[in-house]
């Protein structure tokens, strides 16, 4: 079912009201997803349904992605004041240390909340976060050049190209390892998200100091990599599993940067796993 919240975060003018898009379904222990940067929460599309037989399923839109609008003026797109907003999602949903998935920014999310303890496990997909600084520049440079061409391609043309596997190949080949597997609609729906998304740009200026250097000692971890990830690339996986040494590092042969879509039955056994 597909919803939205609205609450109150603290900022130093005063509290402002944050509003989020989410989409629950499914029953047992409380499963919250986080897309990456520039996605929406359909993105876990493919293994909802899995989840749900085990979990309460919450796959939400992060603030300026999705169907969540941006968030107001005095709150800033950066790891503090996500943990804030995210722990304020939480009260707001009566969701009590909940398991937590993250891909990508969102896979940073998910270990920022597992190290400020507020969820009870987390399984993280290509985090973001553990890169070099050349790994890092290089991924930004992807990530904006994909914006550029959300942007600058017509509907029209983004609904041609999605209709045949070369097209899709073509407009998402760089976050898919079997990019012919999502379906038309899916690779529109997520190309205009990407050229909507209203919290882009800031929460790539946020990321660019960004590093994840803590362990965390006191919550269950499993950080799982794309052995195809194009994004980020997979030897970040063995520097999260020295940094997180307790962390169970998983590998998914013949998966990309967004390995929901490539192999949805695999992905899913590993939160399943990750979040008993």
């Amino acid at each position: 079912m597909s919803a939205t919240v609205s609450f109150e975060v603290p900022t130093a003018h005063g509290p402002r009201g944050v509003t989020v898009s989410y989409a629950r379904v499914g029953r047992g222990e409380p499963l919250v997803l986080l897309h990456g940067i520039g996605h929406h929460r359909q993105a876990w599309d493919p293994l909802v349904d899995i989840l749900a037989v085990e979990r309460d399923v919450i796959a939400v839109d992060l603030p300026g992605f999705g169907a969540s609008p941006g968030l107001p003026d005095g709150l800033a797109y950066d790891l503090p004041t996500t943990d804030v907003v995210l722990g304020a999602l939480f009260e707001a949903l009566e969701l009590d240390r909940p398991h937590v998935a993250g891909n990508s920014l969102g896979g940073l999310l998910a270990l920022e909340l597992g190290r400020e303890k507020l969820v009870r496990s987390v399984t993280a997909l290509s985090p973001a976060g553990f890169w070099s600084p050349a790994e890092r520049r290089y991924a930004f440079g992807v990530l904006t050049a994909m914006r550029r061409t959300s942007r600058q391609l017509p509907r029209p043309v983004v609904e041609r190209l999605a209709r045949t596997a070369a097209g899709r190949t073509a407009l998402t080949s760089t976050i898919y390892a079997r990019p012919a597997r999502r379906s038309p609609q899916a690779v529109v729906a997520e190309t205009l998200a990407l050229a909507r998304a209203t919290g882009f740009d800031a929460t790539l200026r946020a990321g660019t100091t960004v590093r994840f250097t803590d362990d965390i000692p006191t919550v269950p971890v499993t950080v799982a990599w794309g052995t195809r990830d194009l994004v980020l690339v997979r030897r970040q996986g063995v520097r999260a599993k020295q940094i997180i040494p307790r962390a169970r590092l998983v590998r998914l042969p013949g998966c990309g940067h967004c390995p929901m879509n490539d192999d949805p039955a695999l992905v899913a056994r590993v939160i399943l796993d990750g979040s008993r």
